[in-house]
């Protein structure tokens, strides 16, 4: 009763509240070029509000690209996306608007300040509620290169998005959204009718109901109409890639290919999809729909978009099936309604994989994350091997729960991190619906799912949702949007104290991050599964449930692991046990089992010039999801040295949510390598790091205060002087970080003190990429002893062109070198020359400044300059200059000199001893350079 009278209302209020649309009618001419349209436009703007409107805003999305400081552009600097900022004007697109007039009027066209994509036009007489205006726009596009956003032209196809303009929402405010690759235009309905000329050897594919050519002697004409549509996406080939598959749902027009299946095979997929999707959410309102590659390639099935094409481990059709599902329910979903697509997109991608996650179970219940790779020899022994498909969400999602990088996930897109928006959040709440359905039931959650796509409510929204979800279930789910959506915290049960008394069992459930929602708690007959029993929501630290005494010795909360928790390896409790879970050994790296406590063997090997290859095993207990606690023991035997080497250390880390102070992290590490032939170190070390990140997790700024204790035993050496082979060092440093790719700041300060000496330093990093991609490097270095005992030694003192590393923090090849290609390798440390001088060392100050520029493309110049002195000694002046080969910033460079102290070093016998490089071969320190987009 209560759902029908809620309908009746909803008709009512949609009768009462039915928009009118607006219109576009728009030709469209298309130039041999295959980049350009000219543009005749005409937009029949309706004020459905009941505000009068005196400027009307559009959405001009192509312009995005026309600036090097759009909020677009700026995205891509964030993310360390160097392709867009590279690129020339015609590759990246623009609007050139040419005219637009109101009856036969001129009117001005404006930009939004910072916000090239965002057009207005300020009105002579404000348009008053339930009133239209016609504006007339002509305009040239220059369509961008796909390469940025996977929209736009290549070498023999083009995909259109966002090549009209587009009126922008008015809802109570305008909703004023740049373009920042989210693939989140705002979502709403408008009446199209289009013409489009484009050269003859080009096909047009839509989903426009209305579709009508003109072949022409060297040109094809094409009409689309189409009313109440929600996109009007165009894709023109010089090829006919699409093929059309009719189902009684929808006609479905698709490039999704799959050489491999039959064509009938590829129906069948179609059309079983096609009324999955029909009983889920409710009769498609459209007679067409256009599934395309790009639509794929903007939200693809991650795993399965990494695989080759000849690595296929799963059976015959269901890459084919997943990939057209994601695209198709993403599709759908998205023409029913207005959604503000920044804001509420969140929930269309949480029921995008709620869907997902409903057809696996129903068509491929038993596929396993892995395929057919799982039942390999030796693969099979891996959990990994275990998983469903399905478990893959949960998976991704606690990646960012176990670094602290998590989010709420009603959080608008752009405030997001890449990883969370693209993949951690929508699978966070696919799989808390899927949580959602155990608690009120299936039938209640798909009732609201529905009912939210089909009832007559013009907007879908989150709060609409909500409030369709409580007319089907009478158990409380505020906790689903306060707690498990809305909340920064993480989710973390345990199992506390277990108590038996004469008639009962009493269990503590604790409630770690005071996070309250319902949990459901295990029982087990040893791993005999008995029964579960709902937890409800509690906010208190502990809630104590009784049960009556039985043969349960084994409790586990959250035991079927549905709920993400942030860790779920203290879920277990066992009577009379002195583990609660057994040991496990695992040779290679696993995904996480928290059935048992993990430890993990795998072979590992470094190299430098004096253990030559060193081999070895690492024991270690981090996953491939981290951990909390880690520990590392390496031992290795060198191969060159014939000696034991390696590593051993530990790390705890502790997160704060929502504060400056992100982690707190301390340990202890040690190390003994050769650092000369037939010559050993031992390094020991104790540290404690705080980390303060910005609440905005998208601020790149970073700062980290560091103390640390270093311990340094060393085989003493003929060839080194140092008065003390063994040394203890105590160093504090502090360092700020802000690295986008158009502007690049860190600053660090570092104090050390040891028995014999006291030194401070200071450096300052800023790199700064023009728009006309000229880039200019700046770093400042300073560097004063307070006291030094060690003058008849340099090993403590500031290197030139060369640090000594008597702290052993550097990645050295050969440390001990004085000659060959080892002794070349380059670290920007302490003066950063490149060119190497007779005076290599200061022991008392040095000051120095190091700049490079950009000459074309990786080519730079660069130059050094600055005053060192020496106990006893007059302060000098050094410099040098040269070219500077930058491969890969920071990470693959080589330095050419030229000219310097030394004099024409060009002109010098063995000129190659003279080339610098610096090659890092560390696999973390490389991954960073691949994660730093997504994180």
């Amino acid at each position: 009763m209560k759902t029908q009278i809620y309908i009746f209302c909803c008709l009512f209020i949609g009768l009462i509240n039915a928009q009118e649309r607006h219109k576009i009618e728009a030709e469209i001419y298309g130039n041999d070029s295959f980049k350009q349209l000219d543009v005749s436009q005409k937009v029949t703007y309706f004020n459905n509000s009941k505000q009068k409107l005196d400027t009307l805003f559009f959405y001009d999305w192509n312009n995005a690209f026309s600036q090097k400081t759009s909020p677009l552009a700026k995205r891509f600097a964030e993310e360390y996306t160097r392709k867009f900022h590279f690129s020339s004007k015609e590759e990246r697109g623009y609007t050139k608007i040419k005219t637009a007039s109101i009856n036969g009027v001129s009117v001005e066209v404006s930009r939004v300040n910072q916000q090239p994509d965002l057009a207005y036009i300020i009105l002579d007489k404000a348009l008053l509620p339930n009133q239209n205006i016609d504006i007339n726009f002509t305009f040239k596009l220059q369509i961008p290169d796909k390469k940025f956003t996977k929209v736009g032209w290549s070498d023999t196809k083009i995909s259109l998005k966002h090549y009209l303009l587009t009126p922008a929402i008015f809802n109570k405010k305008w909703i004023l959204y740049s373009h920042k690759d989210l693939n989140d235009l705002p979502i709403q309905a408008i009446d199209y009718k289009l013409k489009i000329d484009v050269p003859k050897h080009l096909i047009l594919n839509s989903s426009f109901e209305t579709s009508r050519v003109d072949f022409r002697a060297d040109r094809n004409r094409f009409t689309l109409i189409e009313a109440n549509k929600y996109n009007a996406d165009l894709f023109l080939t010089t090829t006919n890639e699409f093929e059309t598959v009719k189902t009684d749902v929808v006609e479905i027009i698709s490039n999704i290919g799959d050489s491999n299946l039959r064509p009938e095979i590829k129906a069948i997929i179609s059309d079983r999809i096609a009324f999955f999707l029909q009983k889920k959410i409710g009769k498609f309102p459209h007679k067409k729909i256009i599934l395309s590659e790009t639509d794929y390639n903007l939200s693809p099935v991650y795993g399965l978009n990494q695989l080759p094409e000849f690595i296929r481990p799963f059976p015959d059709g269901f890459q084919y099936d997943i990939k057209l599902l994601k695209t198709f329910t993403r599709q759908y979903l998205r023409q029913f309604k207005q959604v503000d697509s920044r804001q509420d997109a969140w929930l269309l991608d949480a029921i995008c994989t709620k869907l997902m996650i409903d057809y696996v179970k129903t068509y491929y219940p038993n596929m396993k994350l892995l395929g057919s790779f799982s039942e390999f020899f030796g693969v099979k022994w891996f959990h990994a091997s275990d998983l469903k498909f399905n478990d893959r969400y949960q998976f991704i999602h606690e990646t960012m729960i176990r670094q602290n990088l998590s989010q709420p996930a009603n959080l608008p897109l752009d405030h997001q991190l890449k990883f969370n928006q693209q993949l951690s959040n929508p699978y966070k709440i696919g799989i808390g619906l899927d949580y959602l359905s155990d608690y009120i039931g299936t039938k209640a959650l798909n009732k609201a799912i529905k009912l939210s796509f089909t009832n007559e409510a013009y907007q879908f929204t989150a709060q609409e949702f909500q409030k369709n979800l409580k007319l089907q279930t009478e158990q409380p789910i505020d906790w689903f949007f306060d707690n498990y959506i809305g909340s920064y915290k993480d989710i973390d049960f345990k199992i506390g104290e277990v108590k038996l008394s004469q008639n009962s069992t009493s269990i503590e459930v604790v409630n770690l991050t005071r996070n309250p929602m319902p949990v459901k708690l295990g029982l087990y007959d040893d791993d005999t599964f008995l029964t579960s029993i709902w937890v409800e929501a509690f906010s208190e630290e502990s809630k104590t449930i009784k049960i009556e005494n039985s043969k349960t010795n084994k409790f586990v909360i959250n035991y079927d692991y549905k709920l993400p928790e942030f860790n779920q390896r203290n879920n277990t409790k066992r009577k009379g046990k002195l583990l609660n879970k057994p040991i496990q050994f695992r040779f290679l790296e696993d995904i996480e089992d928290p059935d048992y406590n993990q430890a993990f063997v795998i072979p590992e090997f470094t190299y430098n010039l004096y253990d030559g290859l060193a081999l070895g095993t690492k024991l270690y207990n981090t996953s491939l999801l981290p951990k909390n606690f880690s520990y590392k023991i390496s031992p290795k035997y060198g191969l060159g040295s014939n000696a034991l080497v390696g590593s051993a250390g530990f790390d705890h880390k502790l997160f704060f949510k929502q504060q400056p102070l992100f982690q707190i992290t301390y340990g202890l590490n040690g190390s003994r390598f050769s650092y000369n032939n037939n010559l050993f170190y031992n390094r020991y070390s104790g540290f404690l790091q705080f980390s303060y990140r910005p609440t905005n997790l998208r601020d790149n700024r970073r700062h980290y205060l560091t103390l640390r204790s270093v311990n340094v035993d060393q085989d003493e050496s003929p060839i080194i002087e140092t008065e003390e082979p063994n040394y203890n060092v105590f160093n504090i440093n502090y360092s700020f970080q802000n690295k986008n790719l158009d502007h690049f700041f860190t600053t660090s300060i570092d104090y050390e003190i040891a028995k014999k000496f006291s030194k401070l330093s200071a450096s300052v990093r800023y790199r700064k990429l023009f728009n006309n991609n000229r880039q200019i490097n700046l770093r400042f270095f300073t560097g004063l002893f307070l006291f030094n005992d060690n003058n008849d030694s340099d090993y403590f003192s500031f290197g030139i062109d060369r640090p000594t590393d008597y702290l052993f923090d550097y990645n050295y090849y050969g440390r001990s070198e004085d000659s060959g290609v080892f002794s070349q390798q380059f670290i920007m440390a302490d003066a950063g020359f490149k060119s190497i001088f007779e005076d290599r060392f200061a022991n008392q100050w040095v000051s120095s400044v190091n700049m490079s520029t950009t000459i074309w493309n990786w080519i730079f110049a660069y130059g050094d300059a600055g005053f060192f002195k020496d106990s006893g000694n007059s302060a000098k002046f050094i410099y040098d200059s040269g070219i500077r080969l930058n491969l890969v910033e920071d990470y693959f460079e080589l330095y050419f000199p030229v000219y310097s102290n030394n004099g024409w070093e060009l002109a010098e016998d063995a000129y190659d001893q003279r080339i610098r490089f610096i090659a890092t071969l560390d696999f973390k320190t490389l991954l960073g350079l691949f994660k730093r987009k997504w994180y």
